[in-house]
C-alpha cells in the first residue's frame, strides 16, 4: 500500500506532525510526506490513502492574507519562532482548487492551539470537506494537534501523531462491513 502525507506549515509544526504520520504509517506500507508545493497530480495517482494537515489561522485553513500575517509576525524582534522552509507560496486551499478529483481514502488533521474547538477554529474540518469534495474516502475523523501559546508543539503531540498514523493504517487494512 502507498500512502501520502501532504502538509502546509508555517513555523515547523504542522511539518513535525506531518513527518510523526508517516513514521507511524511507514511500519506497514510505503509513506512519502510532503510539502503541499511538492503534492503533484502523478505523487498522488498512485497513493491509496492520502493524509492532509495544515495549521489552524483564524478558525480554519489559512489563507494568503494570514500566511503573510505569520510570516511578518516570525520576523518582529524577540519572536523566537523560525518559518518553516516549505512555508513561502501557495497552501492547501490553492492546492484544492487546482487539485483533480481522486479516488482513494483519505484522512485529514490540523494544529491549532489548545482550548476548545468553538473558540480556536479547526483546519482539520475545512480540509475533511474539500477531500470528500474530491472523491476521496474518509477513514478517520479529522483530527488535531496542540501547539502552546508560543508555537511549538504540546508535549507528546509527535508520539501521538505517530500513533494516529498506525491507526489510520489499521483503518485502511480492516475489512470493509457491509
Amino acid at each position: 500500500m502507498r500512502a501520502v502525507v501532504i502538509y502546509e506549515s508555517m513555523y515547523g509544526n504542522t511539518h513535525l506532525i506531518a513527518t510523526a504520520i508517516g513514521v507511524g504509517l511507514g511500519d506497514a506500507c510505503d509513506v512519502t510526506v510532503v510539502p503541499v508545493a511538492a503534492a503533484d497530480r502523478d505523487l498522488l495517482a498512485t497513493a491509496d490513502l492520502v493524509v492532509v494537515g495544515g495549521p489552524t489561522h483564524v478558525h480554519g485553513m489559512s489563507r494568503a492574507s494570514s500566511r503573510d500575517t505569520a510570516m511578518a509576525a516570525a520576523q518582529k524582534p524577540g519572536r523566537e519562532v523560525a518559518v518553516d522552509p516549505d512555508a513561502a507560496g501557495e497552501g492547501l486551499r490553492e492546492w484544492f482548487d487546482g487539485m483533480t478529483r481522486l479516488g482513494c481514502v483519505s484522512a485529514a488533521f490540523d494544529t491549532r492551539f489548545d482550548g476548545p474547538a468553538s473558540f480556536t477554529g479547526r483546519a482539520s474540518k475545512g480540509i475533511a470537506r474539500r477531500l470528500r469534495d474530491h472523491g476521496m474516502k474518509p477513514i478517520a475523523d479529522p483530527e488535531s494537534f496542540l501547539v502552546t501559546r508560543d508555537n511549538h508543539l504540546e508535549p507528546d503531540e509527535e508520539a501521538r501523531a505517530q500513533r494516529w498514523g498506525t491507526r489510520l493504517f489499521e483503518a485502511m487494512s480492516a475489512p470493509v462491513r457491509s
